[in-house]
Formats: structure tokens, sequence, C-alpha cells
């Protein structure tokens, strides 16, 4: 159980990090439950220069190699510089809105079965329509707690938890191993399983609210689908048990639905170009140890990921 002692370190995996970490490390230390440390994983690029970000003060920098960076791995390395009691991940292009992300966030685990919360992601101002729809069908307004009794009502989204924002008691992260060791997405789904499995709970705190949005373009959605579903293939013992098409197929319809009666039946063509090439890219990467290793890379958002 938290307390106002309880203390937070956040860990921030970075690529040519400039700006926007930045502001997010002036919003983080804003914050009315103090975080103690900023911990920094930056993956190294030839052409990037990099801000001085320990004149923040309490922020240590860890660099890796491109090949060495790793969705689950590299957040483990950086919880391991870390004995803080919670941990928060972050990605570097998340802004908290306001002064209370990490004191709602330690508001969740006052039920001694919560091993993680995950924040509501808003969009941003440029975000287009159909993007800004998927936000509030993924993180609604009200706050829940998920547990194994939600696995026959919510099927795969009782394992989703997001680590663009995700805080972590860091006994239970300790007990359960931390992220899987290898993955090329989706380690915190993959961890959230485990937390399920183990009889725990997951809660989602729509009043810890970050700004956090993509403008992906089909080809970049196929990508990313893709290396979903090379992630769900390499764990058949979670995925099979509760498949994601069903999932998918329900936020299809819920936004042609939004779009017909917001008056913007224009974008419905597009939202089914999007979906099928969403969905392609997710049945090629359910089958990738079949396909080629060259159309493997092409497919894949991750290239890094393959090499040897």
């Amino acid at each position: 159980m938290n307390d106002n002692n309880s203390t937070i370190d956040v860990i921030i995996p970075a690529y040519r990090p400039g700006d926007s970490l930045r502001s997010l490390l002036w919003m983080l230390k804003k914050q009315n439950h103090e975080i103690r440390r900023f911990i920094i994983m930056i993956t190294e690029s030839a052409d990037a220069t990099y801000p001085d970000f320990e004149s923040f003060g309490n922020v240590e920098i860890h660099t890796l190699k491109p090949q060495d960076y790793d969705h689950g791995n590299t957040r483990n390395l950086g919880a391991s510089f870390s004995d803080a009691d919670y941990l928060l991940f972050m990605t570097q292009d998340a802004e908290p809105i306001n002064t209370h992300l990490t004191e709602n966030l330690l508001e969740a685990f006052r039920d001694p079965l919560v091993a993680c919360a995950y924040a509501r992601q808003l969009p941003r101002e440029d975000c287009r329509l159909i993007e800004r729809y998927t936000r509030s069908f993924n993180y609604p307004t009200e706050s829940f707690v998920k547990s194994s009794a939600d696995l026959e009502r919510l099927g795969i989204k009782t394992y989703f938890c997001s680590n663009v924002c995700a805080m972590y008691d860091r006994k239970y992260f300790t007990e359960l191993g931390g992220f899987t060791k290898k993955t090329i997405f989706n380690e915190d789904m993959i961890y959230a399983s485990q937390v399920i499995d183990r009889g725990l709970r997951i809660a989602y705190r729509a009043d810890a609210e970050v700004v956090h949005s993509h403008n992906f373009s089909c080809m970049q959605q196929f990508r990313r689908n893709f290396d979903l579903a090379v992630s769900q293939a390499d764990h058949p013992e979670i995925f099979e048990k509760v498949p994601s098409e069903k999932e998918g197929m329900k936020l299809v319809k819920s936004t042609a639905s939004f779009l017909w009666h917001e008056n913007e039946g224009q974008w419905i063509p597009y939202l089914f170009w999007q979906s099928a090439m969403k969905y392609l890219g997710y049945r090629l990467g359910k089958k990738y140890k079949k396909l080629p290793r060259k159309l493997v890379v092409f497919c894949s958002m991750n290239k890094h990921y393959w090499e040897e």
C-alpha cells in the first residue's frame, strides 16, 4: 500500500531525445508527489545531438547501441538502476497535463492487489479524427480495476496496459521477473497477463492524464500491427487464449458508427482501408516464422530487432 513517503523513479527509453523529452521532464518535476530520480535509457544515434538533461538534476543517463535496444529488456535494465517503491515507465513523447499524475496513479495502489496502473491518453491538437476516437475508445472517462474475473467479459482488453505511462509496484515487478527479456513489442501486455494469471489486478486511472497520440500512415499502421502480431506469435501461451481479432472488429464498427453519427462519413472509406492494412500486417505478423527474412524486415517497424 502506498503512502505519502512512497518513492517513485521514472524510467524513460529515448531515441534522438529533444524538446519533447525536455518538456516531459519539466512537467514531471512539477508533480505534487515528488519523483526521486529520472532514469533515461538513450539509444545511440550517429546523427543525433543530445541536450544536457543532467542540468535538470536527479537525472541519470544510460546509453545503449541500437541493436541492443529491446522493448522489454531495456526497461528491465532501467529498472535495475532503481530501488524505489514504484517504477513509472513513460515514453519520451508523452506529457502530463497537470501536476496530479503521480499522486493519482499512486492512489490505485491503495488496493494491495494492484500490481500496475496505467494513465489515460488524450489526443494532441493535431490528432486526426479517427485516432482521436480511438483514444476515447481505449481510454474512457471512468477509472476501473481489472482482474481474472473480467477475462470472459473483456477478453484481450483484460491485459491492456500501456507503458506510454504506467506505474508498477516494484515488489510485484521483482517477484514476476519484470518484463519479458526479448520482445519486439507488447512488453506491457505480456507482463499484464502474468499479473492477471497471478491473481493480481491492473488499474486504469482516468484521472491520471497524459497527452499522447500519433498520426500514423496506413503503412505505419501495417508495420506496427505486424510487430504486435510477432509478439503475440512468440507468446501463444498468452494470446491464443484471448484472441485479438474480436476486439479489433469491435473498434472498427464503433468508429464507423461514430463517424456516421458525427456527419463525418467521408472518413469511413479511409477507416476501412486503414483497418485492412492493420489486419494484413497482423495476419502476416502471426505467420512471420514462415516468411522470408527480407520480407519480415520490410514489414517490421523495428528493423534493429532483426539484426543478429
